[in-house]
């Protein structure tokens, strides 16, 4: 079996073609360390030019892992979101040729409902490794655990439970929501309070924090994402402000006015939910466990300044529709929220 406390760690990502995976080959190459990529080589995110350092293995991992056969690495990473037994099957095949195994999970995994802050030893989800395709996210994330726990052992299983994740290469199209609107400047609708606190993390600080962990040899369960009130709604948006130069306006709309115009947080207004709301635990996730184990996170201006680099950097290129979400404020939405700023 591969070792795992070794200089340069022979790295597996399964996927590696878009945002967390992406983070992770990034990160590991950037340590020189040899990095081997799994996927279908069907996901590409304009501006994020390959590695040609990296090793490519074609395959799906929901049918054919015949690719994988007869390789030995240290350290394997995942961040698969679908069907468990795709991770089971996965981690089963590698058991005996690697050495670690990371997976991003999601702190979405927390059973309902839920009040004050979310350790990592909080109820979550009933879930089995065995599920297929047909589960929803939280409930995939929490079998995906499951899977990697049994096949793996706990001793060389690294779960880390993100929580909002920001940054360059998003496919989830949050933060690059807000700078794209922020950019067309005029008066933005911002939803209140400024002051309301947000916890996220940096893709690039998940991946070295990772990295970093695998390294040590770290076990365990962690919530990976950064400290609550790391920003406020107004420090992100004014930072959007600064980051695209646009003179926008921000015209702060009070939350309960927000919700009365039938915007609903988190999805038609990114990043935001206020306070009292059912999807708040989001933001309450206790990451102290994560902080004592090593995990920083950059400056929000910084994470907000890359990601608009990067979105100027890839114009007018198309990116898949699934990438960019379905996050949007109806014209109609737009005014009635204007309307009533204060």
């Amino acid at each position: 079996m591969a070792g795992c406390t070794v200089a340069r760690m022979r790295t597996l990502v399964l996927g590696g073609g878009r945002f967390a995976g992406r983070a992770l080959v990034r990160a590991a190459r950037a340590r020189g360390w040899p990095v081997t990529v799994f996927n279908r080589g069907r996901t590409h995110l304009p501006g994020t030019d390959d590695d040609p350092e990296v090793e490519r293995l074609r395959g799906d991992r929901m049918s054919d892992l015949g690719a994988l056969a007869g390789r030995e690495w240290d350290l394997v990473a995942d961040t698969w979101s679908g069907a468990p037994a795709a991770v089971r099957d996965s981690a089963r095949a590698l058991a005996g040729r690697a050495g670690r195994y990371v997976y991003v999970s999601s702190c979405s995994v927390y059973a309902q409902p839920l009040a004050g802050w979310v350790p990592e030893t909080a109820p979550t989800v009933p879930a089995s490794p065995d599920d297929g395709p047909d589960v929803p996210y939280a409930q995939a994330k929490a079998g995906a655990e499951a899977a990697v726990l049994r096949e793996f052992g706990a001793e060389r299983v690294l779960i880390a439970r993100s929580g909002l994740l920001v940054g360059p290469w998003e496919d989830v199209w949050r933060l690059p929501w807000w700078l794209q609107r922020i950019a067309r400047g005029g008066d933005v609708p911002a939803p209140g309070p400024a002051g309301l606190p947000l916890q996220f993390i940096d893709v690039r600080d998940l991946a070295e924090w990772l990295l970093d962990a695998a390294e040590r040899g770290l076990a365990g369960t962690y919530n990976a994402v950064g400290p609550a009130g790391i920003a406020t709604m107004g420090e992100v948006l004014d930072a959007c402000v600064e980051a695209t130069g646009s003179g926008a306006r921000l015209r702060w709309v009070p939350a309960e006015a927000v919700l009365a115009a039938g915007v609903e947080p988190w999805t038609d207004l990114p990043l935001w939910v206020p306070e009292d709301h059912e999807y708040r635990f989001l933001h309450r996730n206790d990451v102290g466990r994560a902080l004592a184990a090593g995990l920083r996170c950059r400056p929000v201006s910084r994470t907000v300044a890359d990601t608009w680099a990067w979105l100027r950097a890839i114009g007018d290129r198309p990116v898949p529709a699934a990438v960019r979400g379905t996050a949007c404020l109806s014209p109609d939405q737009e005014a009635a929220l204007l309307a009533a700023a204060s």
